[in-house]
């Protein structure tokens, strides 16, 4: 079990390069694929050792073992636009977790259980979640001593001044939520409406920054202007890309002041899909604010290093 003050240094931004894994349900929307690209470029201080596809269930996939299907060739469609197609990528879960106690037996669980065995708290492994957490609470169900070895960083969950916690991420595997909330592991969560929500872009900021600078560009803002501006009809819009806010948060630092955030008793994520308190409980990292111009300029000038050279 660790420390306070083992788990007050490991909640900390990582200074240094770090190891880092992502688990995405990237063919659920055009975010997840940002956030692939950007935690791939970052190269000078993260280290992406796999990822990881993830389940969903909405209307681009009949369940969640299509949905993760789905992701998984979405990842590789990704990583061969970025020129960037070693990385190992494994299928995660065909289901959700059953209850609080049981893994899901995947490629995904088992890679992340036997891979954070080489980690300590001194020199943790970063498990980066954009999506249903049911791979990261399988692993640590499967080997629960890895939550002494690894970090879990999390877009899920709504911001504790929100109405409901009816979060797309959560809701879909909540025994899976409370299974990693409950495991010890250090934890950081980027809440979705309320405080990530904010992480938006728009049709002109991407033309300008990255149309026409390379194959994954196109492909990214092409994709997000679609989205985008569907149903708009002529009016203003803007598209949240909300799950780049997890791997912005490795990429923070005293100088860049990307991200903000506070620590609280981790919250108890509950069927009814509300957040409780215990003010008993151990501590997390809590996401208040998203620096949106320095975050967006941060990826922006990692996926398109010839735009920043350009508006340098």
């Amino acid at each position: 079990m660790l420390t306070q003050a083992q788990m007050s240094k490991m909640l900390m931004c990582p200074s240094g390069p770090v190891d880092m894994v992502l688990d995405t349900d990237a063919y659920n929307e055009i975010d997840d694929q940002y956030a692939i690209a950007y935690a791939v470029r970052a190269k000078e201080k993260l280290c992406v050792k796999a990822f990881y596809a993830a389940p969903f269930t909405n209307q681009l996939s009949s369940g969640p073992a299509d949905g993760m299907e789905k992701s998984f060739h979405e990842i590789k469609q990704v990583l061969k636009l970025a020129g960037e197609g070693g990385y190992p990528v494994f299928r995660g879960s065909q289901m959700y977790l059953p209850d609080e106690k049981t893994p899901v037996l995947s490629d995904a669980a088992r890679d992340l259980a036997e891979r954070a065995m080489a980690y300590t708290p001194e020199r943790p492994l970063y498990a980066v979640s954009i999506a249903a957490i049911t791979n990261i609470a399988s692993a640590l169900l499967l080997k629960p001593e890895i939550a002494d070895r690894i970090v879990v960083v999390w877009t899920g969950c709504h911001a504790p001044h929100w109405e409901d916690n009816y979060e797309f991420n959560c809701r879909q595997d909540i025994a899976a939520a409370r299974a990693v909330f409950d495991s010890g592991v250090p934890l950081v969560i980027l809440p979705a409406q309320g405080i990530v929500s904010s992480f938006t872009t728009t049709g002109p900021e991407l033309e300008h920054w990255l149309k026409g600078r390379n194959q994954l560009c196109d492909y990214l803002v092409d994709r997000t202007v679609s989205a985008g501006s569907e149903g708009a009809e002529g009016r203003p819009w803007s598209r949240t890309i909300w799950d780049v806010t997890a791997v912005g948060w490795l990429m923070n630092d005293e100088k860049k002041q990307l991200i903000r955030d506070r620590t609280v008793p981790r919250p108890i994520p509950e069927y009814s899909h509300h957040l409780s308190w215990d003010l008993r409980r151990p501590p997390c990292k809590m996401v208040y604010h998203i620096n949106r111009d320095g975050l967006l300029y941060d990826l922006f000038s990692h996926i398109a290093p010839e735009g920043r050279e350009k508006h340098a």
